[in-house]
């Protein structure tokens, strides 16, 4: 199958995410849901706009963003994509996850926004997939971003320190551990 930009389907009609960067260095960059041929039927539409992003926080995720693609899209033996002035079109599953990015730095500080991407980095695709979902489905336009699972993402992401890949977890507690704690204990 022939791809464009990144991993989008060259076919006419087809179920994609654009990404609108404007010439202008003032106006937001615009992530829609386009739902090709499948949109117009059903009640669907057919496309909803998903984010509308100041150019400073774009400019501060693009970079994750395109890195990640790029990785998989070498691993699936596709043609790799970069961000240009116009439309960028995204294959619909990477769209999702760069919903989820745009959605939980829309708000972030430059120093926020470094943790939201390393974060947003460490999860799994699966991971950004059900972000997405439940989001979309209470807060997912471009003014709800105040909302919901909209806020929990900015808030999930942006908390802490930088995640590291491969960074080893804390060892769980045996079940002789947790019948120690207060909770536990007999009360005599």
């Amino acid at each position: 199958m022939q791809t464009v930009d990144f991993g989008a389907p060259a076919d006419f009609g087809a179920y994609v995410f654009r990404v609108e960067i404007p010439a202008s260095r003032i106006e937001p960059v615009i992530i829609i849901e386009d739902y090709g041929y499948r949109g117009l039927e059903g009640g669907i539409p057919r496309s909803e706009e998903r984010a509308l992003l100041k150019r400073p926080v774009w400019s501060a995720i693009a970079e994750t963003a395109r890195r990640e693609f790029n990785e998989r899209l070498k691993a699936a033996k596709v043609t790799t994509g970069r961000w240009h002035t116009g439309t960028n079109l995204v294959d619909r599953l990477l769209g999702k996850e760069l919903c989820v990015l745009a959605w939980s730095a829309e708000s972030a500080t430059p120093e926020q926004i470094s943790v939201i991407c390393s974060k947003w980095a460490a999860l799994r695709p699966e991971e950004r997939w059900w972000l997405f979902a439940m989001t979309v489905a209470e807060a997912g336009l471009p003014e709800d971003t105040q909302r919901g699972w909209r806020r929990a993402l900015f808030y999930a992401l942006s908390d802490g320190e930088k995640a590291t890949i491969g960074r080893k977890r804390a060892p769980r507690p045996s079940e002789q551990d947790l019948f120690s704690l207060p909770l536990f204990e007999d009360p005599q």
